[in-house]
């Protein structure tokens, strides 16, 4: 009767093996890192850069254990994080803005581990550290954006309607427009004004005529500045978001502090240098037509292109499309081999690329590369200690100047990206989405592991000390019984970081307290088996079927616990952030393993004690 078959016995050892195997790299500890990688992208480290490290850390006298070459990255590793930090800060320091300098922790997982994608846990900022920003949205910016793109569209309109304008320009947080005659700014004010109505239901614009002169001022309203600070949030909060998503980081945080401020936390993050030049950037795309010689100064602009061999090239102010039509971005090769992105635009996006490019066969396109870049410098403070500062510019490059062979609609390529990297990055960027305003650091800090060493250990003394307890528990009061329960609550510890480590899941602090409840919670369920075997042997059932009616009945009163508490932290998962997550995730990890270990894992346990034997007393 209590007897299992040979298959389930090779399915719980099966499990049990891919738990034990998949624990088994939490028990080597990473060791404190420094990833260097030049700041320009195009740029893979080399042998030049691992000589400048070297050097560096010799000349300050810093330990290091080894460094190398790995993958695009100089990475040094350290045996204590005291040298780690002594080395981030004399790199830094002699580097500047040649390369980036990020804290990491390298693995030391054995090969054969690795090799089957075996790793040990990912922590939580809260246990291992990681990377913390804290961004600013420059609204400021992006007022000045949206100002120059309606000067722009303006200038279009009254050019379609034949209206004779004077001059127009931007006066500080103004528009401003002369015209020639009466009949002229009457048509402007009667087209600017209908626009004004039919924008908003009050209005979109202050509006400043002065018919004396044929002048009109306009800006922004304070409701349409306040939408605009709003979208601009919003709309660089979501493509941060994406971002990470690209990055594949676990359990990431990021969300709106305040009005204008980001919040961006990258737990376990293994390659912070990534991390740092995709988050950090704030790049996006212009895609304007080349400016003829017959083209007022007023309505072009000079740019460098971004091979610097090339020299530069004149482009119109007026702007066809910007990255943030962009719905797709994949890096490719052409014909002969060089890299490209291919492009896909939304239906707006599509529609102003073909209207601007059906006139225009024969011209040359411009794409323009939009990026936020730092400066940094070495300054002394008050008390004559070196400092670094760092200033924020925006720098426009061309990356491409093609001829239009076609009219280009929703789909199309552009050339000339430079290296496969630079265009796979490029291609990043684009897919995650375009920022509407430029972001400026206002604090970066990486969270080396020491912060949560307390914690660590604080959760790992409240795992042993719920652990022992309820082994002791067990033991006590149901003696051979309890001693399969406990083998069961070993072997669901042992599954939880197995399969957490196996799925790529975090752990954090709130996910440890999920452990513990776990434990609670499948030794529960061994009590409720336990009380009924007890239960229906005093009812006057033989020892054999007493065990065998115990576990069966106890099943459904299990199963409906397990359930419920499962849909909970499911909830849990889908509208919590961050920490929340990670309990949720943990939990529900519980969950599925202690049914496995509670009713499997105990009554296999319990056969091999109790089945096939002729009993007549049973002690729980």
């Amino acid at each position: 009767m209590n007897r299992f078959s040979f298959w389930k016995y090779g399915l719980i050892l099966f499990v049990l093996g891919i738990g034990i195997i998949y624990s088994l790299p939490n028990l080597y500890p990473s060791k404190p890192a420094i990833q260097v990688a030049y700041t320009d992208s195009g740029k893979s480290a080399d042998q030049s850069l691992l000589n400048q490290v070297n050097e560096i850390l010799n000349s300050n006298q810093i330990l290091f254990e080894s460094t190398g070459l790995k993958e695009n990255n100089i990475v040094a590793k350290f045996n204590s994080f005291e040298d780690q930090l002594a080395a981030k800060a004399a790199l830094q320091k002699n580097l500047l803005d040649e390369a980036i300098v990020a804290l990491n922790l390298e693995p030391s997982t054995p090969q054969w581990l690795r090799d089957i994608g075996a790793g040990p846990l990912k922590l939580g900022l809260d246990l291992s550290g990681g990377v913390h920003f804290l961004l600013e949205v420059d609204l400021e910016n992006a007022l000045d954006n949206r100002l120059e793109s309606l000067l722009n569209e303006y200038r279009k309109k009254f050019r379609d309607k034949r209206i004779n304008v004077e001059s127009s320009k931007k006066d500080d947080k103004d528009i401003v427009f002369s015209f020639i005659s009466d009949e002229d700014y009457n048509k402007a004010l009667k087209i600017i004004s209908e626009d004004n109505l039919i924008a908003t239901g009050t209005s979109l614009y202050d509006l400043r005529p002065n018919a004396i002169r044929n002048l009109i001022r306009l800006a922004f309203s304070k409701q349409a500045i306040k939408e605009l600070r709003d979208y601009a949030v919003g709309q660089n909060l979501m493509t941060l978001r994406n971002r990470v998503n690209e990055l594949g980081v676990s359990e990431p945080i990021v969300q709106r502090q305040g009005s204008s401020r980001i919040v961006v936390e990258l737990p376990g993050v293994q390659d912070t240098t990534a991390a740092k030049k995709i988050i950090g950037k704030t790049a996006n795309l212009e895609f304007r037509l080349e400016a003829d010689r017959n083209t007022s100064g007023l309505r072009k602009e000079e740019f460098s292109f971004q091979d610097e061999r090339m020299g530069s090239a004149y482009l119109e102010k007026n702007i066809i499309v910007s990255g943030d039509r962009v719905t797709n971005a994949k890096s490719g090769f052409d014909e002969s081999g060089f890299a490209q992105v291919n492009i896909t635009l939304d239906m707006q996006g599509g529609r102003a690329m073909q209207k601007a490019t059906n006139g225009n066969i024969g011209r040359r396109l411009g794409v323009l590369f939009v990026e936020q870049k730092n400066k940094s410098v070495l300054s002394l403070d008050e008390n004559g200690n070196e400092v670094i500062k760092q200033s924020s510019y925006i720098e426009k490059k061309i990356i491409s100047l093609a001829t239009v062979q076609d009219v280009l609609g929703t789909v199309f390529r552009i050339t000339g990206v430079g290296s496969p990297q630079q265009a796979s990055e490029l291609a990043l960027l684009l897919r995650a989405g375009a920022l509407a305003a430029p972001m400026k650091f206002v604090e970066e800090r990486t969270v080396g592991p020491s912060l949560g060493k307390e914690n660590i250990e604080l959760g790992i003394l409240s795992i042993i000390i719920g652990f022992l307890s309820v082994v002791a528990f067990m033991l006590f009061y149901y003696r051979w019984f309890g001693l399969a329960a406990n083998i069961a609550l070993l072997a669901n510890v042992v599954l939880i970081t197995g399969f957490m480590s196996l799925l790529g899941a975090t752990l954090t602090l709130p996910g440890i307290a999920g452990i513990v409840l776990t434990i609670g919670m499948a030794v529960d369920a061994n009590v409720l088996i336990f009380s009924r075997i007890r239960e229906e042997f005093k009812a006057g059932l033989d020892p054999q079927t007493a065990i065998n009616e115990g576990f069966s009945r106890a099943f459904v009163t299990i199963f409906d616990a397990n359930v419920t508490t499962l849909i909970a932290s499911l909830v849990l998962y889908t509208i919590g952030t961050g920490p929340i997550k990670g309990f949720a995730i943990t939990l529900s990890i519980g969950i599925l393993t202690s049914m496995f270990t509670a009713i499997l894992g105990t009554r296999a346990i319990v056969n091999l004690m109790y089945g096939n034997k002729n009993i007549q007393e049973l002690r729980v």
